[in-house]
């Protein structure tokens, strides 16, 4: 009796501690427009509570907060904020899913480049209709932000590329001082690697469009590895998913390519469709998402997962597979790593971002889909979300993605 008596009154003071820890003021100054999660405060929801029984339609927003805003997890993330964050919608367009992949920040302009929708809805796009690559100034969102207009919507330029660009899905840069665009191939046009002039006349030279003669399924994203210089790329078959492309031929894999001998080869596979691709920033450890669940229809039991692997230092080859981290909204798209280590991910409802250990520290929420996003320097990160664009000004420190 002794025994059970003494176990339960522990039950009840570790109760009480975690009511105690879970309602109290968050430990730090709260940034602007967020709000503190305290984990503690949902980790024990109840028989009677409501569930999430849906990724996609039903978000967690446990403090019914009006998005956009930044939602706090542990306070590492108030760090990154900064005391002065600020979350800013720059462009709207709510009839063109103008926003939707490959942004790339052109540091010698202060431009952002990337392309709408391909085959997805709003993106007027398809077998017979070609995606639209655009880009917009930073320095004219920076003035809009600025003035306080609650209504920001500045220029969005249409970028008159060549007809080898089909389908545009993944980009990075500047390499040399050209964006590295990926495409997925439209119809029987072939997926694509491209260099591309980021100013007029945006000259565009294609450097790869086949594996040893065949086509690749639908070229989906891309980065450099900086100690290499060699040029890392996901294929996946979102492409015939989004009716725009013909059945695949090849497996869902990651590859390499090296530019200055041209050699192509495999280094990862085993995906049920592997979707981004990133590098920490010593270029160790490579960063792949895995977007399963979705495909023709939404299957909640497969990955919506970011994987993480050690790069062979001799053969580059992608080991040691390890799970890093499972997006709770839609699916883990487009990433990023800063400086630091934080992995940043465009998801269901926003950009989800994760510590260098895999813990979820917060979420810059906008309660819609953002498949990608990206660094334009020291403290601003550029979302996409389809139909709008958003500048967070934080105190994040950014990888830089220009090569050389």
């Amino acid at each position: 009796m002794k025994v059970a008596s003494a176990g339960a009154a522990a039950v009840a003071v570790l109760s009480a501690l975690t009511y105690s820890y879970a309602n109290s003021a968050p430990p730090f100054t709260l940034p602007p427009q967020s709000v503190y999660i305290n984990p503690l405060s949902y980790n024990v929801l109840g028989p009677n509570a409501t569930w999430r029984n849906n990724t996609y339609t039903t978000l967690f927003n446990p403090t019914n907060a009006t998005p956009p805003f930044f939602q706090i997890f542990d306070p590492s993330f108030a760090t990154l904020l900064g005391p002065s964050a600020s979350l800013n919608r720059v462009a709207l367009n709510t009839s063109f899913a103008f926003a939707h992949e490959a942004p790339v920040w052109v540091p010698e302009t202060d431009e952002v480049t990337f392309t709408s929708n391909d085959g997805g809805a709003l993106g007027y796009s398809d077998w017979s209709h070609n995606s639209v690559v655009s880009k917009i100034s930073l320095t004219e969102a920076e003035a809009a932000i600025a003035s306080g207009n609650p209504n920001i919507s500045i220029t969005v330029t249409p970028l008159n590329l060549s007809d080898a660009i089909q389908m545009t899905n993944g980009g990075t840069g500047t390499y040399y001082g050209n964006i590295i665009l990926v495409t997925s191939g439209r119809a029987l046009l072939p997926s694509s690697i491209a260099l591309v002039n980021p100013s007029p006349p945006y000259n565009v030279t294609v450097i790869l469009d086949n594996f040893f003669g065949r086509q690749f399924n639908s070229l989906n994203d891309v980065k450099v590895h900086k100690p290499s210089g060699n040029i890392f790329f996901t294929d996946t078959s979102y492409g015939y998913i989004n009716h725009f492309r013909p059945a695949p031929t090849l497996p869902n894999q990651v590859y390499r390519l090296d530019p200055t001998t041209g050699t192509v080869k495999v280094v990862a596979d085993g995906f049920v469709r592997n979707n981004g691709i990133a590098f920490s920033n010593d270029g160790l450890t490579a960063f792949v998402t895995d977007t399963g669940t979705t495909g023709f229809d939404t299957n909640q039991t497969l990955p919506a997962t970011i994987y993480a692997y050690d790069i062979d230092p001799v053969t580059q080859a992608f080991t040691n597979r390890r799970v890093f981290a499972y997006a709770d909204s839609g699916v883990p798209d487009g990433i990023q790593v800063d400086a630091d280590g934080n992995v940043f991910s465009g998801c269901g409802d926003g950009v989800e971002v994760w510590n260098k250990e895999g813990v979820l520290i917060g979420k810059i929420y906008l309660g819609t889909t953002s498949a990608n996003l990206v660094f334009a320097g020291n403290g601003r990160l550029v979302i996409l979300a389809e139909t709008a664009i958003y500048v967070a000004n934080i105190n994040l420190q950014a990888q830089s993605l220009v090569y050389p």
